[in-house]
């Protein structure tokens, strides 16, 4: 557990390190006024004279120690928390930088939710194993240690029985442990559960409302966090009754020391003085023991955490190499190509051409391979099968942003972050001037919506772009792409906002992206695609024809059955009752 998260720390290990030797000597100070408490009350024993000027010299000791313990100790924490917070920024860093090297396919499947318990409390968690479980523990552990050890050059008979007792607790500690891991790991699979029902139910907050599907949505939601709750209590439940048994005997290692000491005074075995000694000695190791015991009670949750990191980040990154774009020109070849999402194959052997400069559109019934196309084009996922390549270079030999250099893809997932509209158009093309990204907006035919925004561009869009409509965000979508310029343009959906009033411009919108440009169209639009190059039915994963629509409609069954179903929708029309 701990050289996962040493890895990590780089340079800040020795800040660890010293904290470590700084609170070991602090711990040690703040058990030397145990001791001093026995000189104190050894001459009464003894029956010896205790002077004044003895005790205050015992006093002032006493509280010197306390004051060099709690300097320490604070300094000591200093240390071990700069050394956490930036072992946790490097893991942050490492888990973000896997992330993105991850198949989209992947990180959906984690959830969000997931994603954000992972990414805050997670990573969260192990600062208490840097910042405190293994400096205090270790020093508190220490300092233990040496006082056992002690107690053992005063009396053999009394330490062994101060020992028994620690090793009662002990045992009693790995008992619970191991019943208590049982019970973890369903505890964090519904707390995970929870965390992604809590941001599906917030995100689709509005859907439900139009809908009046409350009791549903709400009934599956409380289910998930009484679902959490039980296991929650069901686990505490169980431990309980350990942790206080092992609590109670830490802190009270004189069960065993005490009666027995009685009997040994009275058998003349032992002096009063020295028993004396050996009980402040125990007692002494009671606090320690006590800090250790309440990390210990942490690490199989630290355990689990740090392996959920593991997982996570061992997870198979993209294939990507590390070439520029050498591609003798921007032809499109899919070459046998085939991909599963999780065990079930979704495209099955696909191979066709899209020549430079040309238009190719993707159709086909939903679900039939279409997006996912697009979508191992721009490298979101790998192929299980086949080859992708541009030019006639591999796309897995292309660093992703020498790829992304090539690609402007537009999805029907639009997605806008909460900054300003010129802001979201300027991630197209970071460098772009103020000019560049206005007249990226004019060509996607955002004046009309702009001008009546009160700051024009520089208007924020809210969350993910909840102040815009779905035609405004699609256009600032493509204010994108025709601000990055790229020679490979897909368009997935593009057009899955529009209406009849803003038909026209969003048509002069994409024409001002797809124009000397090698395009892949998907639409469900027949009509929208008849003047392609040439286009591409798909039918459950495999390609059924290829050609133009004039082609596709007089030979392939499929494309023509699709034809005439849209144009026998196209004539419905909403009946007129008296």
């Amino acid at each position: 557990m701990l050289s996962y998260v040493f890895k990590y720390a780089g340079r800040f290990k020795k800040k660890t390190v010293s904290a470590m030797i700084v609170l070991t000597a602090g711990v040690l100070l703040s058990m030397v006024p145990y001791f001093l408490v026995y000189q104190l009350i050894e001459p009464l024993l003894e029956h010896r004279t205790l002077t004044a000027s003895y005790a205050i010299v015992k006093v002032a000791l006493f509280l010197l120690c306390l004051l060099a313990y709690r300097v320490l100790y604070c300094y000591g924490l200093k240390l071990s928390h700069e050394g956490a917070f930036n072992t946790l920024k490097n893991i942050r860093m490492y888990v973000q930088e896997r992330i993105e090297k991850m198949p989209l396919g992947k990180i959906q499947d984690i959830g969000t939710g997931q994603l954000k318990k992972v990414f805050t409390d997670d990573i969260d968690g192990i600062e208490l194993l840097l910042a405190h479980a293994v400096p205090e523990g270790f020093s508190n552990l220490m300092g233990a240690a040496v006082m056992m050890i002690a107690m053992f050059f005063v009396d053999i008979r009394m330490a062994l029985l101060s020992v028994a007792a620690l090793a009662l607790s002990l045992i009693i500690s790995f008992v619970m442990f191991g019943s208590c891991m049982k019970k973890m790991n369903e505890y964090y699979a519904a707390s995970a559960k929870m965390n992604n029902t809590i941001i599906e139910y917030v995100n689709g907050m509005e859907v439900i409302k139009v809908f009046n599907r409350h009791e549903e949505s709400f009934k599956k939601f409380k289910e998930d966090v009484l679902n959490y709750r039980n296991y929650t209590l069901d686990w505490y439940k169980m431990c309980w009754p350990f942790l206080a048994v092992t609590t109670s005997l830490l802190s009270c290692l004189t069960i065993f020391s005490l009666p027995a000491g009685v009997a040994f005074i009275s058998n003349g075995s032992l002096t009063l003085s020295r028993f004396a000694l050996i009980i402040c000695l125990t007692i002494s190791v009671g606090t320690p023991l006590l800090k250790i015991g309440s990390y210990g009670a942490t690490l199989p949750q630290l355990q689990y955490k740090i392996s959920a990191l593991e997982k996570l980040t061992e997870g198979e990154a993209l294939k990507t190499g590390k070439e520029n774009f050498k591609g003798s020109d921007h032809t499109i070849r899919f070459n046998d190509v085939r991909f599963s999402y999780k065990d079930t194959e979704v495209v099955h052997g696909v191979s066709f051409e899209i020549k430079e400069n040309s238009m190719t559109a993707l159709v086909g019934e939903s679900g039939g391979g279409k997006s996912t196309l697009a979508k191992l084009l721009v490298h979101f996922y790998d192929t299980n099968a086949g080859s992708i390549t541009i030019g006639g270079q591999d796309i897995t030999d292309m660093s992703l942003e020498a790829l992304n250099n090539e690609i402007s893809y537009v999805s029907q997932e639009l997605f806008l972050f909460n900054t300003t509209i010129y802001e979201n158009i300027l991630i197209g093309k970071p460098d772009a001037t103020r000019e560049e990204v206005l007249a990226a907006a004019n060509r996607a035919q955002c004046a009309d919506f702009l001008e009546k925004l009160p700051m024009g561009i520089d208007s924020k869009v809210g969350d993910s772009g909840k102040m815009l409509s779905g035609g405004e965000r699609q256009r600032i979508a493509l204010a994108r792409a025709i601000l990055k310029n790229a020679p490979i343009v897909v368009l997935d959906e593009a057009t899955a906002f529009i209406d009849p009033e803003n038909e026209e411009k969003m048509n002069a919108a994409i024409s001002q992206v797809i124009k000397d440009k090698t395009i892949i169209v998907i639409a469900h639009r027949l009509p929208s695609i008849v003047e392609a190059d040439q286009i591409v039915v798909l039918n459950e994963g495999s390609v059924s024809g290829i050609g133009t629509h004039a082609e596709l409609l007089s030979d392939n069954q499929e494309y023509r059955r699709l034809w005439n179903a849209q144009a026998k929708t196209g004539e419905w029309q909403i009946k007129e009752e008296a």
